[in-house]
């Protein structure tokens, strides 16, 4: 049995969509499981024990779309899920032979499937946001896959956890109670991002009442926001990823830190995911995005989002004032820190009670 992964094009869908592959591979012990993803999406699952292939799709080191095709047919795929709903994605199970393909109906791609799903919408014909990770698990059970539960997994290497031990010493965290990983970035467009100042604040007050150790998160896109944040929290106490000093940015780097810390302070952007599925506590700030969408039932995120009557409206660029992210107050969101912090120091001590 040969099985096609065709990973979602965003990183945290892709993370989202672990626990559905774990359970295929579950179902097809003894399958070949050739993954297919866009070329930036793939180093997010490096060093899991799924995949015996890749096929690398679109940018500089991607295959075009008929390389692509040439190259999954001749793995003689049996069986193709299609996390991705493009019409691209189905285009390409269909011009690589797979013989059968189980996706969703989007885009007009319900003849290139022979499996075609169709999501929920309500009396208007429009969407009705759902969990994306609910409809991932529903392809793999499709497929013959038992449930596959809500439980994501990313790994990390010896080498990406030798580089945040790394950075643990050069921000000379060793001596602090806590690390608090601030994430603020969002690739999806500048609607997600919360102001620079309102992270500064709440670093600041962090350090004051915890005596965190703050480690400012980026992207090589994101080094210039990371930098400025950094600069306006003003406190040795805080560092960013994106100093000289530090490894050179990647998401491995990325997801070993938050692997290390205690809390992520996020925007809704794929390292939310990485906390998630390395059951770490998270803060998830929501502006223009249904909180719905994204959903993963995991027990120690707390999601802030103002109800506003213009939100939420998915657009990448606010048209208006930004109003959805400047009205999420520094202290709220301290407020949902510390008690996922405390939350945690009391499991901690339970635990060593009773052992």
């Amino acid at each position: 049995m040969n099985v096609a992964i065709f990973l979602p094009g965003w990183i945290g869908d892709a993370v989202m969509a672990t626990p559905a592959i774990r359970a295929l591979k579950l179902h097809f012990p003894s399958g070949k499981f050739v993954c297919v993803s866009k070329a930036y999406v793939a180093p997010i699952l490096a060093g899991n024990p799924w995949f015996d292939e890749m096929i690398l799709t679109g940018g500089k080191k991607g295959l075009s779309l008929f390389d692509a095709a040439s190259e999954l047919k001749k793995q003689k795929i049996d069986v193709a899920v299609l996390f991705p709903n493009s019409f691209r994605a189905g285009l390409l199970a269909w011009m690589g032979g797979c013989k059968r393909s189980i996706g969703f109906n989007r885009y007009f791609r319900k003849w290139l499937l022979t499996d075609s799903l169709e999501s929920p919408r309500n009396a208007k014909g429009e969407f009705i946001p759902s969990p994306v990770i609910d409809s991932y698990n529903q392809l793999a059970m499709v497929a013959g896959a038992p449930n596959p539960g809500y439980e994501m997994q990313l790994f990390t290497s010896t080498v990406e956890e030798e580089m945040a031990e790394q950075v643990w010493r050069f921000a000379a965290f060793k001596d602090k109670p806590e690390v608090i990983c601030l994430n603020p970035g969002a690739a999806f467009g500048a609607s997600k991002l919360w102001p620079a100042e309102h992270f500064a604040t709440l670093a600041r007050e962090l350090i004051r009442l915890r005596g965190a150790g703050i480690l400012v998160m980026c992207g090589p896109k994101e080094s210039e926001l990371a930098l400025r944040i950094t600069s306006l929290i003003g406190h040795p106490s805080a560092r960013c990823l994106a100093e000289p000093s530090m490894p050179d940015l990647s998401l491995g780097l990325s997801k070993a830190c938050i692997k290390k810390c205690q809390l992520l302070v996020t925007t809704d952007s794929g390292p939310r995911h990485f906390a998630a599925a390395f059951n770490k506590p998270v803060v998830s700030l929501f502006g223009p995005t249904h909180i719905e969408w994204t959903d993963t039932y995991h027990k120690k995120e707390i999601n802030l989002q103002k109800k506003l009557p213009c939100g939420p409206c998915q657009k990448r660029v606010c048209p208006l004032e930004h109003q959805c992210m400047k009205e999420l107050m520094p202290l709220d969101v301290l407020s949902a820190g510390v008690s996922l912090l405390d939350r945690q120091l009391e499991s901690a001590r339970f635990l060593r009670s009773v052992g």
